[in-house]
């Protein structure tokens, strides 16, 4: 009763959540309601039993991805005004990739039930959650899960790259103009009289 409960509670604030990521006006508040979509999410995955899949969750999009996107929102000057303009115009094709994801989740908890509500990837009775885990994502589906790895990646660099372009009235940092300061053109020694400053 109290796991029925749990679930109610986590599956509506994910989907709550979810749906305020889309309609927030502020990008800084749609990346917050996207990390509370993130722990409701790992919440659920607890109350399956896949606390690994939680953990990773909260540690992967929670903790690099949507700080990520906060960092790249709040650092660069976008014009979300701008970007906005002919949104509906875009409506169609996000209906037809919604009704896509639709149809496959649909397919999925079919395919489920069907089993009789078994899991997709029945582990051994002697295995853990975690090694059941690693040996699915580490075998079956290695390349996949490197790919992944390898786009988050390409995001990172991006959005460094995006944030390090030159601005007028921005004081750039050198780094190895910094370290190749000596004791010479770093210090300066003054001989300063009593009752005198500089001048």
């Amino acid at each position: 009763m109290i796991a029925a409960i749990a679930f109610y509670i986590l599956a509506s604030v994910a989907v709550g959540a979810a749906f305020m990521v889309v309609a927030s006006r502020n990008p800084v508040h749609s990346v917050m309601f996207l990390i509370l979509t993130f722990f409701s999410a790992a919440g659920l995955f607890i109350l399956m039993g896949a606390e690994f899949l939680a953990l990773l969750l909260i540690m992967v999009y929670v903790g690099a991805v949507a700080v990520l996107f906060l960092f790249v929102v709040m650092m660069l000057d976008v014009d979300f005004v701008e970007l906005k303009k002919g949104f509906l115009s875009f409506a169609p094709i996000g209906g037809i990739v919604a009704a896509i994801l639709l149809l496959q989740m649909i397919a999925l908890g079919a395919a489920y039930f069907m089993d009789g509500g078994r899991p997709l990837v029945a582990p051994d009775a002697t295995m853990t959650n975690l090694e059941a885990f690693g040996a699915v994502l580490y075998t079956k589906y290695a390349g996949a899960f490197e790919a992944a790895g390898f786009v988050l990646l390409v995001a990172m660099i991006g959005a460094i790259v995006l944030t390090l372009r030159d601005r007028e009235g921005v004081r750039r940092q050198s780094a190895v103009d910094q370290m190749a300061r000596t004791r010479e053109d770093g210090v300066e020694l003054v001989d300063i009289e009593p009752g005198q400053g500089l001048g």
